[in-house]
């Protein structure tokens, strides 16, 4: 599959921060776009909450002037972190009084947010969905087989 550069480099950074256990979706410098800005706090200052795909008057300035960070724009970022916590399973955007999950660190639950983030990335390039496994669960093997391997998984005899 052919993709561009910043979506190499995010993919390669959130799963990176992944495999590390670096990952965390409530830390500004450990959640998705946190690690895909190595690391930098400044983006949360472009909305006035955690997941909220509002950009405020900061971000607002940031997205009419053309800025980037990292090739993504202000509204992009907030896009990639609301999907990223969505796919976690938290209540947009994040509040006391909003449901979040009790583990926010589970493999499993962090899994979900990455593959939510991947998918959301290949849409912003344009790119077709990196997480969707379909084609290949659809596709009819090419791998030929010899005569009696056939018959034993038909017939499940030799």
């Amino acid at each position: 599959m052919k993709t561009t550069a910043r979506f190499e480099a995010a993919v390669n950074k959130l799963y990176t921060a992944y495999h590390a256990n670096t990952l965390h979706p409530e830390y500004c410098q450990q959640c998705a776009v946190g690690t895909i800005l190595d690391g930098a706090d400044a983006w949360k200052h472009l909305s006035d909450h955690h997941g909220s795909l509002c950009l405020n008057y900061v971000g607002t300035v940031h997205q009419q002037l053309g800025k980037r960070f990292n090739g993504y724009t202000p509204l992009e970022l907030l896009q990639i972190e609301a999907a990223f916590l969505r796919g976690c399973g938290y209540q947009l955007p994040i509040k006391h009084n909003h449901f979040s999950p009790t583990n926010r660190t589970d493999k499993a639950i962090l899994f979900d947010g990455l593959c939510a983030t991947v998918q959301l990335l290949s849409q912003l390039d344009g790119l077709q969905d990196a997480m969707d496994v379909s084609a290949l669960l659809n596709s009819r093997s090419t791998i030929s087989t010899p005569k009696s391997s056939k018959q034993t998984l038909r017939h499940g005899i030799k």
